[in-house]
């Protein structure tokens, strides 16, 4: 058996002013610390101890994940940070008020930018503040590499290759992996590990800050499909108030 564990960022700046985020870099709330504290100990208490840490580079997933292993009693864990375990890059949309995008183009177009596989919002403009050309987190990373704009579809293609050639030697090694990345690359993740329709994956939510574990088979196909979080009452209620977020503060 091998044991994946995959965690949300905890939230984040932009999460608690419910703004598109995507690829822009921003900090943790105090609240968000104290959720990837808790998540170490959560850890800890499930008797989970990763041996190794991927995260995206993006620093509310970094400190998350630095923050946990701290908590764990694990803070000198080797931690890997790659670009394709970023947060789906939403053009345009990045950086906007999600209730003022909903109100200027409407349910239809809003929530098929969000939860659809294939829709992608329009793309950020060249030198404008979502444009990473000049971030140096992604020197030497070929132009045609960073996104503009990505759909679920565009988020997939780029984290799978990850997946096989970094996070899945790890798990046949027989460590226990700790994934910290984003909504949307880890519904891409769980769409893969799960074997998900279009169907489900547009209904699936992931809360931030709460661990979800995977136990894996020798071929990597969860022995029970969905993984359990470690706490799934506080999982359930988390995710239905995202889903529904939106909707109360139309």
């Amino acid at each position: 058996m091998r044991t994946l564990i995959l965690l949300r960022h905890s939230e984040s700046e932009w999460n608690m002013k419910n703004l598109f985020t995507g690829w822009i870099d921003v900090d943790l709330t105090a609240r968000g610390e104290e959720q990837a504290l808790s998540c170490g100990k959560a850890l800890g208490a499930a008797g989970l101890a990763p041996a190794r840490v991927h995260t995206s580079v993006l620093t509310r997933a970094v400190r998350t994940g630095t923050l946990a292993m701290e908590a764990a009693g694990r803070p000198w864990v080797s931690t890997a940070r790659h670009w394709r375990l970023n947060e789906r890059h939403y053009g345009a949309l990045q950086g906007r008020e999600k209730s003022a995008v909903l109100g200027e183009f409407g349910e239809e177009r809003f929530r098929l930018w969000r939860r659809s596989y294939d829709a992608a919002p329009p793309p950020v403009a060249e030198n404008s503040p979502g444009d990473v050309s000049n971030d140096p987190r992604y020197a030497g990373l070929p132009r045609d590499l960073l996104p503009r704009t990505e759909s679920l579809a565009d988020v997939t293609a780029r984290l799978l290759p990850y997946w096989h050639d970094a996070i899945v030697p790890d798990l046949h090694l027989g460590h226990t992996v700790l994934v910290v990345a984003h909504s949307n690359s880890l519904r891409a993740l769980v769409a893969h590990l799960d074997r998900l329709t279009r169907e489900e994956l547009l209904s699936l939510n992931i809360p931030t800050g709460m661990p979800l574990r995977y136990d894996l088979g020798d071929d990597l196909v969860p022995l029970v499909r969905g993984g359990c979080y470690l706490d799934p009452d506080a999982a359930a209620a988390a995710a239905d108030q995202g889903s529904g977020r939106l909707r109360t503060r139309r």
